[in-house]
């Protein structure tokens, strides 16, 4: 099924709910956004407007003029689709959706953006579980091309298809996760190689800035060609055998977050937000790192689809 879902609602207006609006608008789509927070539709039309004029400057009043705000749930009752995209707290997902489920009608697909929590949990306030999915889209939402599409028990067959085309046709790389397990793929996969990052750090093997350097000029850019996988298959699995048959009783495997992790939360150096985490952050210094991130992930991300388009 190629064809779009061409009536969208947002329910959220964040940042990445932001994202995700001024991505569906640059293509053609009708965009409903929707937050009650006083001025946070007010802030999220202005970031709008300056993603647009990144990497859609030539469409972006032809996008604006696509996407509509509206303060209340009400607004999303005549979309064919409705992601929402507030924070991770389960209960207030819950709600949000008990909400739209008398509100919508049979024919309006729903979609959770979230980063792990259980689909299930979250479709289970709803009527019409068989019109229910998980959209994880990663920061930025309207930058990087891929979503983890996932099922809940119920999920049908054509509702992963019409939201997978709909993703599609706005330029996504969507995947489908078929079983609602914590943490879907990437983030399971990003913790791992998160836990062994840290305990290398705190174990003193090297410095926050070295193990970065390592991952960055080694793993990362040959991952963005070849996934783990794949990359297995290159070496040999014979050889990933015999490197796993010794390394891996030696890696990280604690169940519990690190003392590191935990002392960092709890001093007040949540990053770069804080202004500390394992680097020092100036609000210039992060404002220059988001900007040029951004850039460069965009610029990566279309010769990566080239390259793609090509094989």
């Amino acid at each position: 099924m190629d064809t779009p879902l061409k009536n969208l609602a947002i329910v959220g207006a964040g940042a990445m709910g932001s994202g995700i609006a001024a991505l569906f608008a640059s293509k053609g789509l009708n965009v409903v956004l929707i937050d009650p927070m006083e001025g946070a539709l007010e802030r999220a039309l202005q970031t709008i407007d300056r993603q647009l004029n990144v990497y859609a400057p030539g469409r972006v009043q032809e996008a604006m003029q696509r996407i509509q705000v509206a303060p209340g749930l009400e607004a999303a009752c005549n979309s064919d689709l409705v992601i929402e995209a507030v924070p991770e707290n389960l209960e207030l997902k819950r709600g949000i959706f008990a909400k739209l489920d008398s509100l919508c009608p049979a024919s309006t697909l729903f979609a959770t953006n979230t980063s792990g929590l259980s689909i299930n949990a979250i479709a289970s306030a709803v009527v019409r579980r068989d019109r229910f999915v998980g959209t994880h889209f990663f920061t930025p939402a309207d930058v990087i091309p891929l979503v983890e599409v996932v099922r809940n028990d119920d999920t049908s067959e054509d509702t992963v298809a019409r939201v997978m085309a709909t993703l599609r046709f706005a330029g996504k790389r969507p995947v489908l996760v078929r079983q609602d397990i914590p943490g879907f793929i990437a983030n399971r996969i990003q913790h791992a190689l998160a836990r062994e990052a840290i305990s290398l750090l705190e174990k003193g093997v090297a410095s926050a800035e070295d193990i970065d350097e390592v991952v960055k000029w080694s793993l990362g850019i040959r991952l963005a060609l070849s996934g783990p996988l794949e990359q297995r298959d290159m070496n040999g699995i014979d050889v990933h055998y015999a490197i796993a048959s010794y390394l891996y009783k030696d890696l990280e495997n604690r169940t519990e977050p690190s003392d590191l992790l935990k002392s960092k939360v709890e001093s007040g150096q949540i990053g770069a937000k804080s202004g500390q985490g394992f680097y020092t952050w100036s609000p210039e210094r992060r404002e220059r790192v988001l900007r040029e991130k951004s850039s460069a992930l965009g610029e990566l991300a279309a010769w990566l689809n080239g390259k793609a388009g090509d094989s």
